[in-house]
């Protein structure tokens, strides 16, 4: 078990890190996913910003703990934005199949995240 948490922590750290850098770099790519009552670019710096704090911590033995409840409480705040994207005619992630899809594997992220929790 000791592998998969370590492994599960090199792909969330690098997955949210990634994202965060992204959400700050290319912020464009994340406009549609913010609904327009919201100022989507300080909305998508504030988000980026978050992930890559919260993809970093999980690298640090110090921080993983919280690092890993704060993407779990990320991924489930983000779930209901996944959700209207299903309801969208064309979704933000693409395709109506992937946008569904998703649905369910933020429940593995979640547990993921989990994982890496309790093992911290």
């Amino acid at each position: 078990m000791d592998i998969v948490i370590i492994v599960l922590k090199i792909i969330f750290g690098g997955f949210f890190s990634y994202a965060g850098i992204m959400h700050i770099i290319k912020p464009n790519i994340f406009k549609h996913f913010i609904p327009d009552i919201f100022p989507k670019k300080l909305v998508n710096y504030i988000f980026g910003l978050i992930e890559l704090v919260l993809g970093l911590g999980v690298f640090f033995p110090q921080t993983q703990k919280f690092a890993a409840l704060g993407i779990i409480f990320l991924l489930i705040f983000l779930l209901p934005i996944h959700i209207w994207d299903v309801t969208k005619k064309r979704p933000a992630i693409g395709s109506k199949t992937i946008a569904i899809v998703r649905i369910p594997f933020q429940f593995v992220l979640i547990y993921g995240a989990y994982l890496i929790y309790i093992n911290a």
